[in-house]
């Protein structure tokens, strides 16, 4: 498996979104990195709906 093609800049934002390790980005799959992306969007948007 090849890894992701996100530029070191965008992989190191991720994992600090995202709170994995930069391995672990550059080697998950695309989609669920997305499917964790949109978890935590809708975890903040849930939270300042709250607010």
């Amino acid at each position: 498996m090849q890894p992701n093609q996100f530029s070191l800049e965008t992989a190191q934002r991720l994992a600090e979104k995202l709170n994995m390790p930069l391995e672990h980005i550059m080697h998950t799959p695309p989609h669920v990195i997305m499917a964790k992306i949109a978890e935590l969007e809708k975890k903040q948007e849930n939270t300042a709906n709250e607010k």
